[in-house]
């Protein structure tokens, strides 16, 4: 049986059920954060980083056991040299080498301007097994004041001492030779040392502008 509660001044916690009927809109919309303990489920972003002729952007800090989740989104990633690839690198502690042991795969969607061609197949030039070099997540993306990609990665629990890293990458590129070309790249970084960097650059160049936004997830 649900209890009236009445507010007392001094009093901080309560215990019952508050009738539906007593509570009103206004009562939700008063309410501007919860306590940390409370998972929501949803994105909080941690972190911007906004490239303009960069060699590369890293995020170092805010990776760690506080979220499930770390999820990287990118907007309008521009490269500097054309036809390129954009990938990214992890490494452990205060380590910069960006050299961590990944085996991955990767297939493709395509289709061009005219639409006389279009494709879907495994990238075999995109995978490792046991490499330690940087992953492509997007390939042959062009120069062209309007060409550039976009997409998201998620990392999942790099904070573990336990299991190996899994991640999973989907990227759109606007290929140099006027495609529309979409990557979905998988894989684990075959570490149990927790991840606390990671580096996304072009495999030549620079990249020219664009943003990446990291976000904390809790599951």
């Amino acid at each position: 049986m649900a209890q009236s509660i009445t507010r007392l001044s001094g009093v901080n916690s309560l215990s019952g059920t508050i009738p539906a009927t007593n509570i009103a809109n206004s009562t939700f919309d008063n309410i501007t954060a919860l306590p940390s303990a409370v998972p929501t489920g949803k994105p909080v972003l941690l972190s911007t980083a906004t490239a303009s002729a960069s060699s590369s952007i890293e995020f170092t800090s805010g990776i760690d056991s506080t979220y499930d989740i770390y999820k990287f989104e990118f907007i309008n990633i521009h490269p500097e040299t054309n036809n390129v690839k954009f990938t990214f690198q992890s490494d452990t502690g205060t380590n910069t080498n960006y050299n961590q042991t990944i085996t991955s795969t990767d297939f493709i969607s395509q289709h061009n301007e005219t639409g006389t061609t279009t494709e879907l197949g495994y990238a075999i030039a995109n995978d490792q097994a046991q490499g330690t070099a940087f992953q492509p997540i997007g390939q042959l993306i062009g120069n062209d004041n309007d060409e550039c990609a976009a997409g998201t990665l998620q990392v999942f629990q790099p904070s573990s001492t336990t299991y190996v890293k899994h991640f999973i990458a989907n990227t759109n590129v606007y290929r140099h030779d006027n495609y529309s070309r979409e990557h979905f790249t998988a894989g684990y970084f075959n570490t149990t040392s927790a991840l606390t960097r990671f580096r996304f650059k072009m495999s030549s160049g620079n990249l020219d502008s664009g943003k990446i936004k990291m976000y904390g997830i809790s599951a």
